[in-house]
Parts: C-alpha cells; sequence; structure tokens
C-alpha cells in the first residue's frame, strides 16, 4: 500500500510538471526504477493517475479534472493489412482525453470509430486511410465535444452502394442507407455500421464526391446537401458531446420491436427524403420507399413535412405492401390532414387496422 505522504508527492510532482515516467520518478524520490513501476501501478489502480503509452514509452498523468486536455490524434495509414481494432488500441494508449471520459462515451466511441473504420478498410478500394480524433470546445481539462474523422480516397460510400444496389443515383444511395440493413457485401456484414453509427452521434456527417448526408440526433433532423467542391473517396465526421448521458445498449434497443427481442427488426423512415423536388404520388415513388423494407418487422413512417400524398402512393404502402407482408407492422406518424385522408381512404386489410397512428 502507497502511504498518503508519499502518494501526494508523487501527485504533486505530476501537477508541476505535467507527467512523469518510471525513471523520472525513481530519480525525484531516490527509490530504485522497479519500485518507481510499483508506486505508478498502484496510483493507476486507485485512480489517481492515467497510463498513456506503453512499455519505456509511457507516462503518467493526472486524473483528476482540471487535467490540460490533449486536443488531437491524427493518424495517416496505408491500407494494407490494416486492422480496426489495432488502431482504436493505439488511439486508447495515446489519447487521453478518450481515455479519461466516461464508459457509456467510450464504448459509443469504440463502436463507432472501429466501424467505420472498418467499412474505409474493406470497402473503399483506398490505397491510404486518414484518421483524425480530437476534442474541442469547452474549457481547458473540461472538452465539450468528442470528434472523429475517418478519410480514404477511394471508391465513394455512395457510388459503392449504388453500384451494388442497381440504383439510379447517389440520392436513392444516401435514402438506402438511413433505412438501415444496407451493405454492399451481405455475406460479410449486416449493413448496421452506418446506420447506428449516425444514431449514436449528436451529429453524424458523411460526404463522398458530389453529396453530404447529415445527420443531427439533436434537432432531430437529416439533411441531404449537394456539394459546391466534391470530396474525392468518402470523409466521415462524428461528433459527440463529451459529457453526453447517452448509452449505445439504448441506440440499439430503439430498433427492437420488442422487449424480449435483441434483434434489428425495427425502422423509421423519413418519408419526405425521397422526393426530389416533386410530391409523393405515384406507385414507383412507394416502392423506392419500401425497398428493403420487408427485412424489419416494425416500420415507422414518419409524414413530417410532407404536403400530400396521392392515392396510388398511399395504396402501395397501406394495401398492396401490408397485403404481400401480413407480418410486418407500419405505422404512419406526423400526418397532416390531407396525408391522413389519404391513407385513411385505402381499403386496408383487416390486420392493417392497428398500423395506422
Amino acid at each position: 500500500m502507497l502511504r498518503a505522504a508519499t502518494a501526494e508527492k508523487v501527485r504533486e510532482m505530476v501537477r508541476e510538471s505535467g507527467s512523469t515516467n518510471g525513471p523520472e520518478l525513481a530519480e525525484a524520490l531516490g527509490v530504485t526504477r522497479q519500485r518507481a513501476s510499483v508506486m505508478l501501478a498502484n496510483m493507476v489502480r486507485s485512480g489517481d493517475l492515467v497510463k498513456i503509452g506503453k512499455t519505456r514509452g509511457a507516462r503518467y498523468f493526472l486524473s483528476s479534472e482540471d487535467l490540460p486536455a490533449q486536443g488531437r490524434f491524427a493518424k495517416s495509414m496505408l491500407n494494407r493489412d490494416l486492422k480496426e481494432h489495432e488502431v482504436l488500441q493505439d488511439i486508447r494508449d495515446s489519447f487521453i482525453p478518450l481515455k479519461l471520459a466516461s464508459d457509456s462515451i467510450r464504448s459509443i466511441f469504440d463502436y463507432a470509430f472501429s466501424e467505420m473504420l472498418n467499412n474505409a478498410i474493406e470497402h473503399s478500394q483506398s490505397k491510404r486511410i486518414d484518421a483524425e480524433v480530437a476534442v474541442r470546445g469547452g474549457e481547458p481539462g473540461k472538452p465539450a465535444m468528442l470528434t472523429f474523422e475517418v478519410r480514404d480516397y477511394g471508391i465513394g460510400a455512395f457510388r459503392n452502394v449504388m453500384q451494388s444496389r442497381k440504383l439510379r443515383s447517389e440520392l436513392e444511395a444516401m435514402q438506402d442507407l438511413l433505412k438501415g440493413k444496407v451493405t454492399t457485401a451481405p455475406q460479410a456484414h449486416s449493413g448496421e455500421g452506418i446506420f447506428f453509427t449516425s444514431k449514436a452521434a449528436d451529429v453524424f456527417v458523411l460526404r463522398s464526391y458530389d453529396w453530404e448526408l447529415r445527420v443531427d440526433t439533436t434537432i432531430p433532423d437529416v439533411f441531404f446537401t449537394k456539394l459546391e467542391q466534391p470530396v474525392e473517396g468518402t470523409q466521415i465526421r462524428f461528433s459527440i458531446a463529451y459529457n453526453s448521458r447517452r448509452h449505445l445498449t439504448d441506440v440499439f434497443r430503439a430498433f427492437e420491436s420488442g422487449p424480449d427481442t435483441h434483434d434489428f427488426d425495427r425502422t423509421e423512415i423519413l418519408v419526405r427524403l425521397f422526393t426530389h423536388g416533386t410530391v409523393h404520388v405515384s406507385r414507383s415513388q412507394a416502392r423506392r420507399v419500401l425497398a428493403g423494407l420487408d427485412k424489419f418487422k416494425r416500420i415507422t413512417l414518419d409524414f413530417e413535412k410532407v404536403p400530400t400524398i396521392g392515392q396510388a402512393f398511399a395504396d402501395e404502402i397501406f394495401r398492396v405492401f401490408l397485403t404481400s407482408h401480413p407480418d410486418i407492422h407500419i405505422e404512419a406518424i406526423n400526418a397532416n390532414e390531407a396525408v391522413r385522408f389519404m391513407i385513411e381512404r385505402v381499403d386496408r386489410p383487416a390486420f392493417g387496422q392497428e398500423r395506422l397512428l
């Protein structure tokens, strides 16, 4: 057990110098390096110090709230035998603010960063991948936001989805990515990474060539934007409040159809995102909304900011689709009077009555 007076002397030394290591502590206290290493290990276990780095390169910092935040960690990597868990471990060992973040924030970061880096490694066809982690805003030692960026220079996320799913445009690729379970390699991936990463962030931005997809869960809202300056490849930006109380398990549970299931079997669609300069009137437009949704058990269609829909559009969703998929539940939310009128005119199957809110 480390004596309180000695522990306080070590803390004071670290407070004055910013950090220490085994040899420096041994010289300052007049003890052997082995004894200094034991002292440092004990103080890490007690929570007084934080270890950053490995073996001889390791340094020790105070774990108090007034610890100055290290602002940025950046790495450029050749995409050759690259493994996301090794990169993540390097960040964990080197980036102080992440080491001091709450368990829930570290869990969200680990999931989101690993998923986005894995996408770049396996799907981008890029020879180089850049990664950056940073804390921004707030006061010294009390950062406001934890952010990361993953950047590749390959085929582009939207174009890759568009080609693999035989879609007509990158806009349709963005629409499909927001549904979840969209992947260009179904044998190897579930297609959930971008979907859940966008839900776990405060703000998630995916830029690729001519388009930007922005998901802002603090509003909440989703935006498609045509870029004035194209981005070669794919650029992912993720940000979350450093003191956020969000938990990754809650993000997943929001898309489970019931408390007794752990399957990703529920999704929510913003219907307004499935039109570009026109109204929702035709069966073909309805089929675009419904494409791929047969993988889910519960579907929420959000009609916010949709002024009206056509009879064929409503019939395709609330009669044709439900008749073909009797085990799927659909609920419509935020529908104005005109939209609700068209939905209620549909001669829905009897089992579809409970699916309209």
